[in-house]
This record gives structure tokens, C-alpha cells and sequence, in this order.
């Protein structure tokens, strides 16, 4: 085995491992002959995602299981996102389908190796942070909002409403429970499961926003594509904001910078300026940041 990736997992299992994080990136191509293995922590479970076949993932497995001291480890999974339907196979302990996490004072439900994504993205918890210190007082809208962590910690830190728009009712019914899940009112959470261009005049119903996050898969077939359809969202933010409000926006395409992100206010909101970028957790360090996650802070005017 890479001694990269055995000095990552010596030193991430040997002291107690509370909160969900990513263990190795070999994704960031900073270690090369590794591009195609990562290793996220959701507790007491070890998710190994492979993007090719993987010749040696029993002895990985053995590595985690001897390098695990205080006995944290109670499953580990290989999903294999090189077949199709990215199905899971269980390597040590039991099969944990639903797991409840922590991260950063909050919780929530994540459903690893049982489909493509476990329901939270470990990238965006710098995101989560930010929104916890700046949401107080704010009425906030979540576009594409998935599982609705982002919401979650939007409440965590004071706003006094969420909206949550996304496509797939399954993603909306695990944010509400999310939401429970850290103890707070669903009266303050407005749930639009649609399709977001066929919503506006909901969404209109909940404003003026204070705060609103967009952040989209690259690609949702037959309702989304980041290139083709950012700008037309951009476009409604002048009647739903007040003024002031700050707008975040993601882009997750290796294909598309930072800049991407720009041109789009230019064109589509030119009275929004940029204020700043909010890194991704530096556990996702790349080689090519450009490539991997991006997110902007704009403010209107």
C-alpha cells in the first residue's frame, strides 16, 4: 500500500474521530497512483469510494481495522462507483444503512454505500460554518437544497426562516427530518419540492430573502445544467432580495473555475458584487483547485 495512504490513516485513527470528515482525497491528484480512492468517515462507519477496480482493498481494509486503536471502527464499506448504479460491498463489521452524524455542534442522517451520495457533502463544511456565524436574523433561501444541511445550519445560526427548494421529494422528506434531527421547528422551514422553474411564484410567497444559496449538481437531467441554466436563476434574484442580502453560489464542475461564477453575476446580476471566496474543507486539497469545489460570496447592492 501507498505509504501516503497508510500515514493518512495512521494518523486520522489514532485519536478519537467524533465529527464526519474525509480521511483521504486521493481525488486532489497530490498523490500520485492514488487519483482513484477516497476515504470518508461517517462514525462508527469507514466508506471507501473507488473510481476504478481496486487490487488491493483487503489489505486496505486490514490497514484501517489495524491502525483503528481505540476501537472506533465498527463497518467498512467499498462503493464502486466504476459499475453502474455505484453499488456497495461490505468489507469488515455490520452493514450500517443509516448512520446519524456530527459535525460542528450539529447532526445529521447520512445513508452510506446505500446510493451514489451518503446525503452530505463533506466539502461544504466551511459552507456550513460560514452560514452558521452569518444567518442570524435572515430569511434564507436554499436552491437545490438536497438534504437541507445547508438549512440546517442556517437555523443553527439564528435565521428566523428557511425555504428549501429541490426536485427530488425523497431529498426534501431527509431534510425535514435533518431538521428535526438538530431539534428545530418546521414551522420555520418552507419545504417546495418541485422543480425550480416552475416554483418561482412560491418562492416568491416566502421573500424578500436576506441570504439565498445556490448550490447545484452540475448536471440534473431534464431540469438543470449548470452551464446552460445558471444565468436564468441569477436573473430572478433582483425581485427576491432585499437589499443587502448575500448571495452564495457553488459551482462543482472540474471543467468550470471561479471565474465561471463571476461572469455569470456580470451578465446575469450586475448589481450584486463579489465580496469573497469560502474554501472548501482542507481535507479536499487539490492539486488543481480550479477543478474542484468553488463558492463564491456576492452581496447586493
Amino acid at each position: 500500500m501507498e505509504l501516503a495512504l497508510q500515514q493518512a490513516i495512521g494518523e486520522f485513527f489514532s485519536i478519537d474521530q467524533e465529527e464526519a470528515l474525509r480521511v483521504f482525497h486521493g481525488r486532489g491528484h497530490l498523490y500520485p497512483g492514488l487519483e482513484h480512492v477516497c476515504i470518508d468517515w461517517f462514525k462508527p462507519l469507514v466508506l471507501i469510494t473507488a473510481y476504478v477496480e481496486m487490487v488491493a482493498v483487503k489489505e486496505l481494509a486490514a490497514q484501517i481495522i489495524a491502525a483503528d486503536k481505540l476501537s472506533q471502527v465498527k463497518s467498512i464499506i467499498l462503493q464502486k462507483r466504476y459499475e453502474r448504479g455505484a453499488p456497495a460491498e461490505l468489507l469488515f463489521g455490520d452493514e450500517l444503512p443509516v448512520l446519524i452524524v456530527q459535525e460542528n455542534r450539529l447532526v445529521f442522517e447520512v445513508h452510506p454505500g446505500t446510493q451514489q451520495n451518503a446525503g452530505l457533502f463533506l466539502d461544504t463544511r466551511p459552507l456550513r460554518e460560514w452560514l452558521q456565524e452569518n444567518s442570524s436574523e435572515k430569511n434564507v433561501l436554499n436552491l437545490f437544497a438536497y438534504t437541507c444541511s445547508l438549512s440546517v445550519a442556517a437555523l443553527a445560526g439564528g435565521a428566523v426562516r428557511v425555504t428549501n427548494v429541490d426536485i427530488s421529494k425523497p431529498s426534501i422528506k431527509w431534510g425535514e427530518k435533518n431538521h428535526q434531527l438538530n431539534n428545530q421547528e418546521l414551522d420555520r422551514v418552507k419545504s417546495i419540492p418541485h422543480n425550480l422553474f416552475r416554483s418561482w411564484g412560491r418562492i416568491q410567497q416566502y421573500g424578500r430573502y436576506d441570504l439565498v444559496v445556490i448550490d447545484p449538481p452540475t448536471r440534473q437531467r431534464g431540469s438543470f445544467d449548470v452551464e446552460k441554466n445558471y444565468k436564468s436563476v441569477l436573473r430572478k434574484l433582483s425581485k427576491l432580495c432585499n437589499v443587502g442580502a448575500d448571495i452564495i453560489v457553488t459551482v462543482n464542475s472540474p471543467f468550470l473555475d471561479a471565474n465561471f461564477l463571476l461572469d455569470q453575476f456580470a451578465a446575469s446580476l450586475p448589481n450584486a458584487s463579489f465580496v469573497e471566496v469560502i474554501p472548501a474543507a482542507p481535507e479536499f486539497a487539490d492539486k488543481y483547485p480550479e477543478r474542484g469545489l468553488k463558492i463564491c460570496h456576492f452581496k447586493m447592492a
